[in-house]
């Protein structure tokens, strides 16, 4: 295999097989190349050069390498080198440069969470999230199964209202006097835009983030006056755990979805004091939330007219819909339980999602206010965008820097949060996730024992190469994994040089069309089973399927 192939770039263009002219550089602009080549015909080009790879034998190490990848949509493309030396003896135990990989580049995973931008890493993510979730309710990964006795409750913090919106309220009507359909598209837009309180709607989005903080500290002083007793001596008997993620209703508005649990002094591995009941914080919860607020003065600069729409609120708060429910018995719809895997999906849906999903907003951040005008959006994104850019010229609003989040409609804290103690981390499920590929390499080393040696080693080294974008270049050895060599080392006695440099996101026009043809492969179909069809899918006592990432309990709007 030579050192690199000479594959497409984005600059610059290699004469086709077929002799036909070369398609045109990035320079000339994409009017002009897609009046030149139709779609037909540069994929014939794309493919007659994946042919010549075929042909020369170097076509089924590069689909191995974007196999790797999983379906990411934008991978990250590094060039340089790393070698591991052994401490003690300095020999080189493993030394990998992108020039002898099969596409000339190490390509690792975006890792981005937002599925408008790559649906598998999102999966993953979600995945992820539902197993964090998860662990904080039922126990496991490094949680004790106890916890799942623990007070906790499933609570939800809406925005309030800045004016009428097109809504679906029960059997009624909408206020407009028509019945609109699920996804009818002026679901969560204004009745009046020219009343509606955009200013008001995006800096409550703005200050979203300190609203949450005021809540979680009235909460921990509700606990304990319903405990009798001070803040500061609560954590000697008790200490509150949460994980939350933000999202985004209809109307542009951000609400918070919140897992609550009261643990013992030492966190989940202790028992809860005996005061400490699910009555007691369904009561503080909605105690905290009605508190918690946050003040703004809106001053008209000098020179600067007073908004046309209705006044700017002093005070934020959260909005009157306040919803909590106990994790045991009762339900989100009538109907299903609330249990530890229904708030786990349920919570785990929104971990992938963003304004773009549901308000038909953007997934990136504008440089410009004129970028909107080649996006289709809705008037009412188009106006929540416009009003935060405009709000964020203003020198009352610089320190909420809302032209960095026009994008997300002036919210700028995180999605996803939790408190130390919940449960595991991101970290260690990827961490899990790396141990349990190792341990399947190891399998398949020892179900190939009986091939040759020459085979074995051609197949550790692939999967050294093509693995080495799933984990962080320059990291070490983890504890178990095994060289090249098939020598095991430990991250003690290794020694990492590593020279690294980013040459782009995202593939080039050959691989791009590889990954293509790879994913209209038909895939071998599984072997049936045995059981019969309707046994296939466990349903609980209420009908549901017991699916943990589609048996989602339905959404709960202001």
């Amino acid at each position: 295999m030579p050192a690199q192939l000479q594959l497409l770039s984005p600059a610059t263009t290699s004469a086709p097989a077929d002799g036909a002219s070369a398609a045109p550089s990035l320079v000339r602009g994409a009017d002009t190349s897609a009046n030149r080549d139709s779609a037909l015909e540069r994929r014939a080009r794309l493919t007659a050069r994946l042919a010549k790879l075929a042909a020369t034998g170097y076509l089924a190490p590069l689909a191995r390498q974007i196999g790797s990848l999983g379906g990411c949509a934008r991978p990250i493309r590094m060039a340089g080198h790393r070698t591991r030396l052994d401490t003690a003896t300095g020999q080189i135990l493993e030394h990998l440069d992108t020039r002898h990989l099969p596409a000339g580049e190490l390509l690792q995973r975006c890792g981005n969470r937002r599925a408008t931008r790559c649906p598998s890493c999102s999966n993953v993510y979600r995945y992820d999230t539902y197993q964090l979730i998860a662990a904080g309710l039922r126990g496991g990964k490094t949680v004790p199964t106890s916890v799942s006795a623990h007070p906790r409750v499933f609570a939800t913090l809406t925005a309030p209202g800045f004016g009428p919106v097109h809504n679906q309220p029960g059997a009624a009507p909408c206020t407009c006097g028509t019945r609109h359909a699920d996804g009818d598209p002026l679901l969560g837009t204004p009745l009046n835009p020219d009343r509606y309180d955009y200013a008001g709607a995006v800096l409550w989005n703005a200050h979203a983030p300190a609203l949450w903080a005021r809540f979680t500290t009235h909460l921990r002083r509700e606990i304990a006056n319903a405990a009798g007793l001070t803040q500061r001596t609560l954590r000697h008997h008790a200490t509150l755990s949460y994980a939350k993620v933000a999202e985004y209703q209809k109307r542009g508005q951000i609400h918070f979805h919140t897992v609550i649990r009261i643990d013992g002094p030492t966190g989940p591995a202790s028992a809860p004091p005996a005061w400490a009941t699910t009555a007691l914080l369904d009561h503080a919860v909605r105690a905290a939330a009605k508190r918690a607020r946050v003040r703004h003065q809106h001053r008209a600069g000098a020179g600067e007219a007073e908004p046309a729409q209705s006044p700017t609120p002093t005070v934020f708060r959260f909005g009157r819909q306040i919803d909590v429910r106990a994790i045991r018995s009762t339900d989100f719809t009538g109907d299903g339980p609330v249990t530890d895997r229904h708030v786990a999906a349920y919570i785990a849906k929104y971990a992938t999602k963003g304004a773009e999903t549901t308000t038909g907003t953007l997934d990136r951040r504008l440089r410009f206010l004129a970028e909107l005008a080649q996006h289709d959006l809705t008037d009412h994104a188009r106006r929540m965008i416009h009003t935060a850019w405009h709000l964020g010229a203003q020198l009352q609003h610089a320190h909420l820097r809302l032209r960095q989040w026009a994008h997300m409609l002036g919210f700028r804290g995180h999605f996803s949060t939790r408190t130390r103690r919940y449960s595991t981390t991101l970290t260690q499920l990827r961490a899990e996730r790396t141990n349990w590929r190792t341990r399947q390499d190891d399998a398949q080393e020892r179900a190939g024992e009986g091939r040759s040696v020459t085979d074995q080693q051609s197949d550790r080294s692939d999967r050294a190469d093509l693995t080495a974008g799933h984990t962080d270049p320059d990291s070490g050895h983890r504890a178990g994994q095994r060289t090249r060599s098939g020598r095991r080392v430990g991250t003690d006695t290794t020694l990492v040089i590593s020279h690294w440099q980013y040459t782009g996101s995202g593939l080039l026009p050959e691989l791009a069309h590889l990954t293509d043809l790879l994913a209209a492969a038909p895939k071998p179909r599984p072997e049936q089973s045995a059981r019969p069809r309707q046994a296939q899918r466990p349903v609980d006592r209420t009908g549901h399927s017991a699916d943990p990432l589609t048996a989602a309990p339905a959404e709960v709007t202001e």
